[in-house]
């Protein structure tokens, strides 16, 4: 992990260019629209939080049911034959630390039985080293266990940046290599507690999986991703006995 980050800040240098440029240039998509919460009717209702990056705001699309929470919800709601009540806690541009400053304070009332999680990007680009990225997810981790202990918390991967089309090249390459390290970090720090699992972010680079902005999922992308996210959440309450 030492060469992987020696190598990622003697590269960065030549890239920072273009990475200002991107910065600079990017289009700038809103959070999806509609209420924060929904409800899929059925027996025996789960209850699904999102929390986390500008993914559980739904930046993309443009309402939330069509987002990734949304669609998990539905998904998982198919897969059980159960309800599933849903609400997010989405901050766009959020990076793990401030998700925890700025969003665990707005925790709901009621219990919680399934958590899902999407935070990393903005830690890669705001140029995390990977220490502090390992030590900010497994505290945000911790405290999400803290507020609901029975809870199954889904952890999305870092996607696969080399996929982005707004990304130039060399930039493209770079940030794909620094999110393969950030990939696994996430994966051991998730791997530490048997009631999280981890959901890596495999798609093709697809432009009909992509937003606008080329950096977003689109509302395609958005269904396999919460298609996905369901799955590995039934298959982790079918193991524990609470399908």
């Amino acid at each position: 992990m030492l060469a992987r980050e020696f190598a990622f800040w003697s590269a960065f240098p030549w890239v920072l260019p273009q990475a200002l440029y991107v910065r600079r240039t990017a289009p700038r998509f809103a959070p999806a629209g509609g209420p924060i919460h929904g409800d899929i009717p059925g027996e025996r209702p789960l209850r699904l939080l999102g929390i986390g990056d500008s993914i559980i705001a739904g930046v993309g699309v443009k309402e939330l049911p069509h987002a990734l929470v949304g669609q998990t919800a539905q998904h998982l709601a198919a897969q059980l034959g159960r309800g599933v009540c849903w609400q997010t806690l989405g901050l766009s541009g959020a990076t793990s630390e401030e998700v925890r400053a700025q969003l665990l304070p707005k925790w709901p009332d009621s219990p919680v039985d399934l958590i899902v999680v999407s935070v990393g990007v903005n830690d890669l680009t705001g140029l995390y080293t990977g220490p502090r990225w390992r030590r900010s997810l497994h505290a945000l981790l911790r405290d999400l266990s803290a507020r609901a202990p029975e809870a199954v918390i889904g952890v999305a991967g870092i996607p696969p940046f080399h996929a982005f089309p707004l990304l130039p090249e060399p930039l493209r390459a770079l940030f794909g290599y620094r999110a393969e390290s950030f990939d696994r970090i996430a994966r051991v720090v998730v791997a530490e507690d048997p009631r999280r699992v981890y959901l890596p972010m495999r798609f093709s680079p697809d432009p009909a999986m992509f937003s606008d902005d080329g950096y977003h999922p689109s509302e395609a992308g958005y269904s396999g991703f919460g298609a996905a996210m369901a799955e590995a959440l039934a298959d982790a309450c079918r193991r524990r006995g609470s399908a």
